[in-house]
């Protein structure tokens, strides 16, 4: 399950709707860096299959195929994306996820940071959900 945070954004960029998610996770932050920023780890829970050539992904899922370019990534810290497909290219429409640690309780979540049309922005959280709950469930801390 996911938690909503109350740095939840409901602005538009390009029609996007800006939105954050925290999902806390039992995995250490160096293990789950490896699930988020590798091709391999990637397609352990998130696509059929992930390849890569430099900054340019391609995830593949049954049939389809989507391209992103790696924009920033910060060892065991943070991995940020942005869809090729996306019309405009100065879209500053972008994926991320940030591994957060509670400097007292030591807690790991993962945040992420998405955009979706407007009518889909549930959708888009709930599509979040499945894919956080299927890395638990590689990771063990389902």
């Amino acid at each position: 399950m996911y938690i909503l945070t109350n740095s939840y954004f409901k602005y538009k960029m390009n029609d996007k709707i800006k939105f954050e998610l925290e999902f806390p996770i039992h995995a250490s932050p160096q293990l789950l860096y490896q699930y988020l920023s590798t091709p391999s780890g990637l397609s352990e829970w998130f696509a059929d299959n992930v390849n890569s050539r430099g900054e340019l992904f391609t995830f593949i899922w049954d049939d389809s195929e989507e391209q992103a370019k790696l924009l920033t990534k910060k060892s065991g810290e943070r991995i940020k994306f942005k869809w090729l497909n996306e019309e405009d290219e100065d879209s500053p429409v972008f994926f991320e996820m940030r591994i957060q640690v509670d400097e007292i309780t030591k807690d790991v979540s993962i945040m992420v940071t998405d955009f979706a049309d407007e009518d889909e922005v549930e959708e888009a959280k709930m599509l979040w959900d499945n894919q956080i709950s299927g890395l638990k469930q590689v990771l063990g801390s389902a």
